[in-house]
């Protein structure tokens, strides 16, 4: 009779464990699925666009050396490849 009391406490003990763990994950899931999703990736191919654009005007000499190095910076602190003191 005593051996049935501890079989039956380690199987509650297993499914408590059991029942954590499934709670652990579940939390888990919730707070990837509430992180804010990035949105870095359209910003960043609609700079390289403007970017290409930029570079090829100032290669057909349709943009100053001046306004193309400007302009250049400005996408580049946006892209974060240059920081605003790099001037």
């Amino acid at each position: 009779m005593a051996q049935r009391g501890r079989e039956a406490m380690a199987k509650r003990a297993r499914e408590r464990s059991r029942q954590e763990r499934k709670d652990a994950k579940r939390a888990q899931r919730l707070a990837a699925s509430a992180a804010p999703k990035s949105t870095d990736a359209p910003q960043e191919d609609a700079l390289m666009e403007e970017f290409r654009v930029l570079s090829e005007g100032h290669a057909a000499g349709r943009i100053s050396e001046e306004a193309y190095r400007q302009e250049r910076h400005r996408i580049f602190v946006e892209l974060g490849i240059e920081t605003d003191d790099d001037v």
